[in-house]
């Protein structure tokens, strides 16, 4: 990897590295040795969220911006109470680009979780299934069908990309069959009455192994899709 023409005015210009050539004590060595390896940095401000990533052998900084629906600190504030979901759009690009995210809250850590729709889709689904609450199983079910229908209404004004798209409206068709099997289930324990019947969900450590997995699926997955995409917004 190299590391010596580094794109140093733009990182500059956005705090990453210092004037003296160090990087931000805002990242840890972590963050800045996946970064030099192709990783992107996430940047949250209110509303406001921006990604930088180096490619071309580290010469060049790739960054976007993006918008929030929602406040950051509303958002985090709420999902105390239930499940937040928020969409973040790209302000820039040549195709319109909205991501669905999930904020979650971990009881046991007294942390809030984030969770994306389409990369971390089935760990998502696990735990929303694993609340046993069917007003909240309905909300997730219908902020996927509003996911799907954005897919699909870009899928069919941009022709041109309509194959890399197909790949996240399966991923979410997926997920929506899930809960409406998962849905199935849940009336016929009602109806049963047995309450020693569990859904098929592994709910031990769920926070835990996602966080601790939910990262390498996302660089699987975003390789993946930035390989088909071939690196274009």
């Amino acid at each position: 990897m190299k590391n010596h023409n580094l794109p140093t005015d733009e990182l500059k210009n956005f705090g990453i590295i210092n004037d003296d050539l160090t990087f931000s004590k805002k990242l840890s060595p972590d963050d800045i040795e996946k970064f030099l390896q192709g990783y992107t940095i996430v940047a949250d401000n209110d509303k406001n969220r921006a990604t930088f990533q180096l490619s071309e052998d580290n010469t060049k900084l790739k960054v976007i911006f993006l918008e929030r629906d929602k406040s950051l600190n509303k958002i985090i504030e709420n999902s105390k109470g239930r499940v937040q979901y928020t969409d973040v759009k790209e302000l820039s690009g040549d195709y319109p680009l909205i991501e669905k995210k999930a904020f979650i809250f971990d009881s046991e850590t007294g942390k809030v979780v984030e969770f994306d729709f389409i990369k971390n889709a089935t760990e998502l689904t696990a735990i929303i299934a694993e609340k046993k609450e069917p007003e909240e199983l309905n909300r997730y079910k219908n902020e996927l069908f509003k996911l799907k229908g954005f897919l699909q209404d870009k899928a069919d004004k941009y022709p041109e990309i309509a194959k890399e798209i197909s790949i996240d409206i399966n991923v979410v068709s997926r997920e929506i069959d899930s809960v409406n099997s998962i849905s199935a289930d849940q009336k016929q324990i009602s109806k049963a009455g047995n309450s020693d019947i569990q859904l098929n969900v592994n709910d031990q450590d769920i926070y835990e192994d996602a966080n601790r997995n939910r990262q390498d699926q996302e660089e699987e997955q975003t390789d993946e899709r930035e390989k088909n995409r071939g690196f274009r917004r």
